[in-house]
């Protein structure tokens, strides 16, 4: 059985978790208080730019041309359309240039967005592939059954979200990182159960942070 199969029978249940999670089964219904889509995104938009660290770690530690090219493409979709989308988000969602420019990291959002800067500066190109791998792998995975349920929000934000995390968008990139970590991957057992482990717990609690709320103590 492959390391990525390994994993993911492993932590089934966080996989799960995260993939099926309120805040995504509302959203493709079109029930999603749009708040709570508003509150995520506001985040979203301060983690882009960790995730922008994470990628572009990548590209320098990449050990060809063709594996940097990969994280190029995704570097360049996430500082491109994604951002157009943003802005749209924010008008429809009631975010003027002011808050959203302003906006600062929830707890959890701090907490993802360090562990991939460390992730980004102290491991290696593996580590970074692994991480990317999860991040996108789980996207990829409620973004393409929402698409097969054939949802259809009314808001044109929820669509698009929707439409940007199915496989004509990250098919070929989860692919190509699912064949690396499985054949070229020099990762150790336990650094590879460990980071895939970590990475979904805050990609769950990303979505309990934006689905319930969540401030600093002292706020």
């Amino acid at each position: 059985m492959s390391v990525t199969a390994d994993l993911k029978i492993k932590y089934s249940s966080l996989w799960s978790d995260m993939t099926n999670h309120a805040f995504v089964n509302e959203m493709g219904m079109g029930t999603l208080d749009p708040e709570k889509f508003r509150r995520y995104f506001l985040q979203d938009y301060v983690f882009v730019n960790d995730l922008v660290v994470l990628t572009a770690n990548a590209i320098s530690k990449a050990p060809d041309i063709k594996s940097a090219s990969v994280f190029n493409d995704f570097l360049t979709g996430i500082t491109n359309p994604e951002n157009d989308l943003f802005v749209s988000a924010f008008e429809e969602f009631g975010a003027d240039y002011h808050e959203y420019s302003s906006v600062s990291a929830s707890p959890t959002t701090r907490a993802f967005g360090d562990f991939l800067v460390r992730t980004a500066l102290e491991g290696n190109f593996d580590d970074i592939a692994l991480v990317l791998y999860v991040t996108e792998g789980t996207y990829l995975e409620w973004g393409t059954r929402l698409l097969n349920e054939r949802a259809e929000p009314a808001s044109a934000t929820y669509r698009e979200w929707i439409r940007l995390h199915g496989p004509d968008v990250l098919g070929d990139l989860v692919s190509w990182l699912q064949n690396y970590v499985d054949k070229e991957s020099k990762l150790s057992v336990p650094r590879a159960e460990y980071l895939f482990k970590m990475t979904l717990r805050y990609e769950y609690l990303f979505w309990e942070s934006a689905y319930n709320g969540e401030t600093w103590f002292d706020q």
